[in-house]
């Protein structure tokens, strides 16, 4: 796998390139400034890029919105965000045109290796990866689609946007897969995702809370 890295704190991004490629991936770019994005993204087209939130000059929110940008010129480039807080507002941004091959981690589970590879290479194969704290707090608001779900349904549509399958879902909830299916089945009938839609259900169901 192919991979650009922005990240600023030079110790984080040496850290991250070493563990991705101890898996086996390779390092095509870096960028430690936020206008370096944008333009080492297109040059290289990695597999997927790998940003840092707040980035100079301002430390804002510039490595959001260089994926923002650089998915209007490169479509469907897998994108795993890192950032120490949640920034509910430009994660809702970034997902709000498509959560296929998009994740959003906090800086603390690049230290949890597995899980951080895990998410790297979900994302990178078009599925998502939501960091437990960011499914909190984007659901948190709630809104009338989601009033109609149990709490269970909920539990369920969290676990789905953090990008678990129907038997990592029953394995977290302790529950069986036949289960896991009737629940899935009612959050997409509740959110009125129509049977044509089964390729793309469970992204419909995610986005579903996230525009909200």
């Amino acid at each position: 796998m192919r991979i650009v890295i922005a990240e600023d704190n030079a110790l984080l991004r040496e850290g991250i390139v070493m563990l991705v490629q101890s898996a086996g991936h390779q390092v095509v770019g870096y960028a430690a400034s936020g206008p370096e994005i944008v333009p080492t993204l297109i040059e290289q087209r990695p597999d997927i890029a790998v940003l840092d939130v707040r980035m100079p000059p301002s430390f804002s929110d510039e490595g959001l919105r260089a994926a923002i940008e650089v998915r209007e010129q490169l479509p469907g480039l897998p994108i795993l965000v890192l950032s120490q807080y949640v920034e509910q507002a430009f994660a809702r941004e970034l997902l709000a045109a498509g959560a296929e091959g998009t994740g959003y981690l906090l800086k603390d589970r690049i230290g949890r290796v597995e899980e951080f590879l895990d998410a790297l290479e979900r994302v990178a194969t078009g599925g998502t990866a939501l960091d437990p704290e960011v499914v909190s707090q984007l659901m948190g608001r709630r809104s009338s689609p989601l009033d109609g779900l149990t709490p269970r349904e909920r539990e369920v549509l969290e676990l789905m946007a953090q990008g678990l399958d129907n038997p990592a879902i029953a394995r977290q909830l302790v529950i069986t897969e036949r289960a896991v299916t009737k629940h899935t089945g009612n959050i997409f009938r509740k959110l009125d995702l129509p049977a044509t839609d089964s390729g793309h259900r469970r992204v419909l169901a995610v986005l579903a809370f996230i525009n909200a």
